[in-house]
């Protein structure tokens, strides 16, 4: 069976930076918006629409009305293409760790995947370093104030908590679901790969 490693991040914690080190330091494939373009090709939606999909809690919920609206003709349109986005990101990221060694960033993975037995890795950290990094690497709008650029921050981590609890039953980011959570808190990325490599 092949070694897989995922990388469950809040925003902002360098958690696609250390997943894109750390499988150039092992030699393995890594896999993040690739997933993205490639169930977009599969379900024929557009990648902003199916990033808007994966980063958000699906639609569950319908308007109350009498008979058959517009509005309720969008939610079961919107409904249908949460379960096809999913469906295929299920499909696609098991052909992935089947394929060869890898690591995968965020998608659920990390439950996905539990028959692969995957290495599960929770990136965090606290919000002022979160918000520099986000400002260093251009992640946000750097006009954005301080105010906001937190506000985005924590919306963004509302999302994935609401998506991942959704369609796995567990708590985004509890330490009890993973097998390594590290603190990026005033840490470079890159000194500490060879030391997360040699550990795996």
């Amino acid at each position: 069976m092949n070694k897989i490693i995922t990388i469950g991040r809040e925003f902002g914690s360098g958690g696609r930076e250390l997943g894109k080190r750390l499988a150039d330091e092992l030699g393995f494939a890594y896999y993040d918006w690739e997933i993205v373009s490639e169930i977009a090709k599969r379900t024929s939606l557009s990648e902003e629409y199916v990033k808007s999909i994966i980063e958000h809690k699906p639609i569950i919920s319908y308007p109350i009305h009498t008979g058959r609206s517009f509005t309720s003709l969008y939610y079961d349109v919107h409904a249908d293409h949460n379960t096809s986005v999913y469906q295929e990101q299920k499909k696609l990221l098991k052909e992935l760790a089947e394929k060869s060694d890898c690591v995968i960033v965020g998608r659920c993975a990390d439950y996905i995947l539990k028959d692969y037995n995957p290495y599960r890795i929770f990136v965090y950290a606290d919000m002022e370093s979160k918000m520099e990094r986000c400002r260093q690497k251009g992640e946000t709008d750097k006009n954005l104030s301080d105010k906001k650029l937190k506000r985005y921050i924590k919306k963004i981590d509302k999302h994935r908590s609401k998506y991942y609890a959704f369609y796995t039953g567990l708590n985004w980011g509890d330490k009890l679901n993973y097998d390594l959570c590290i603190n990026t808190t005033g840490i470079n990325i890159s000194n500490i790969i060879p030391h997360i490599a040699k550990m795996l």
